[in-house]
């Protein structure tokens, strides 16, 4: 179903899509940025708000095990919220797992996993 007032033929399709890829590699960049300062956080500082971070961290590597609630954006300070939604950005854009954006990403993100006590389920 098309929206009101914009059709097919009114789009440039090679502009669109450069469009889109340009958003797509900024929210990349950004992402990556502000994951390396989420990570940096749950690394280094111990508080209840650090321990949002963690949670989330943890939902952006596997979300699947770690749930993401969206609430906890309203738990932390504006600059840690703003973070998590530049990371989720990036996620929708899909362009890399954002871990892998981070030098030793994988294994950092799995540290805050197990500095945190966020637990795996029994295999």
């Amino acid at each position: 179903m098309q929206r009101p007032g914009l059709h097919a033929t009114d789009i440039d399709n090679g502009t669109e899509t450069a469009a889109c890829d340009s958003r797509s590699w900024q929210a990349t960049e950004a992402g990556a940025q502000a994951l390396a300062r989420l990570l940096r956080l749950a690394e280094e500082r111990d508080s209840g708000q650090i321990a949002r971070v963690a949670r989330f961290l943890a939902a952006t590597y596997n979300g699947q095990v770690f749930a993401l609630d969206p609430f906890e954006l309203r738990a932390v300070d504006i600059a840690i919220s703003d973070d998590m939604l530049s990371c989720l950005d990036a996620l929708r854009w899909g362009r890399a797992d954002l871990y892998a954006l981070v030098p030793d990403g994988d294994a950092r993100v799995q540290g805050v996993i197990e500095r945190w006590g966020l637990c795996w389920p029994d295999d």
